[in-house]
């Protein structure tokens, strides 16, 4: 069983990944599918019920500082899940122009990729990771995955 916590700017491309690479073995939590009350709760609940259940989880979102992601490889320990980061990697302005592609609840307001650059710390196996990995997207849309060494 294990947790996957995405890290990455909005529009980074870890929706497309995880569809393209997790979906048929994963299940999905994102706080953009959850209703907008109490979205930190709703999440750590859905994340135990799959662990509970004995399903791999991957996490679908920013997860930018170090903070975010304690309290998700906390829960993934008290379930005895392998915790596993994957760095989706982009630049603001190629995450400006995939977001200027999306259209309704999907595009997020262009002040949202710059505050979350702000404050966005890469993730380190100090933090409690088992794995980790950094993703990068390819020319032809697809994906490079690239494990990093501890």
């Amino acid at each position: 069983m294990e947790i996957i916590i995405f890290v990455g700017l909005p529009a980074a491309g870890k929706s497309t990944f995880y569809r393209q690479h997790f979906a048929a073995t994963h299940t999905l939590v994102s706080k953009d599918l959850l209703p907008p009350r109490h979205k930190q709760l709703r999440q750590m609940e859905e994340i135990t019920r799959a662990l509970v259940a004995g399903r791999s989880v991957v996490i679908d979102n920013t997860n930018s500082t170090v903070a975010d992601r304690a309290v998700l490889i906390e829960l993934g320990r008290a379930h005895g899940a392998t915790i596993s980061g994957y760095s989706l990697r982009s630049t603001v302005a190629a995450s400006l122009a995939r977001n200027r592609q999306r259209t309704g609840r999907a595009r997020v307001p262009d002040i949202a990729i710059y505050a979350i650059a702000k404050h966005l710390v890469p993730p380190t196996y100090g933090e409690g990771f088992d794995h980790l990995f950094e993703v990068t997207i390819a020319d032809d849309e697809g994906f490079t995955v690239t494990a990093l060494a501890r």
